[in-house]
């Protein structure tokens, strides 16, 4: 028996008929008695090309682009524009230094990721980042 279902739900009579399909996997280890399960419904996750794209675009603003006198790797350049996507706060460190509490990109909305690339994008126009064609997304 599999361990996970994942299903996409994109027009109303699909949606029912891949809930009935769950129920119906859902029901037969229910009725097992051993396990416990958990359902999920929310908006669909950022998707690859998205991810693709996210990188490569950190990886021209790091190479492009100096912050405050220094150069910042692409990790580091999510972490920025992702805390200032969602406004997130910055606390004191445990041992010194500061932590900004940020959301992780792998958990975005599609539609989050387009903000945050839309972000990029204005910040990239105003320090005159050159983004690379989608063929060097790879």
């Amino acid at each position: 028996m599999a361990e996970r279902i994942t299903m996409s739900l994109y027009n109303a009579q699909q949606a029912h008929q891949a809930i009935q399909t769950a129920w119906q996997h859902a029901k037969g280890w229910l009725m097992a008695g051993d396990q416990r399960l958990t359902l999920e419904i929310r908006p669909e996750k950022r998707s690859d090309a998205q991810n693709r794209r996210l990188w490569a675009m950190l990886a021209d603003i790091s190479a492009q682009v100096d912050w405050y006198g220094q150069k910042l790797t692409s990790e580091e350049w999510k972490d920025v524009f992702s805390a200032s996507l969602k406004r997130t706060k910055v606390v004191p460190g445990l041992d010194g230094g500061f932590v900004v509490c940020g959301q992780s990109t792998s958990k975005m909305t599609k539609a989050e990721m387009c903000e945050l690339q839309e972000l990029m994008e204005a910040f990239g126009a105003e320090k005159g980042v050159r983004f690379r064609a989608p063929e060097g997304w790879e």
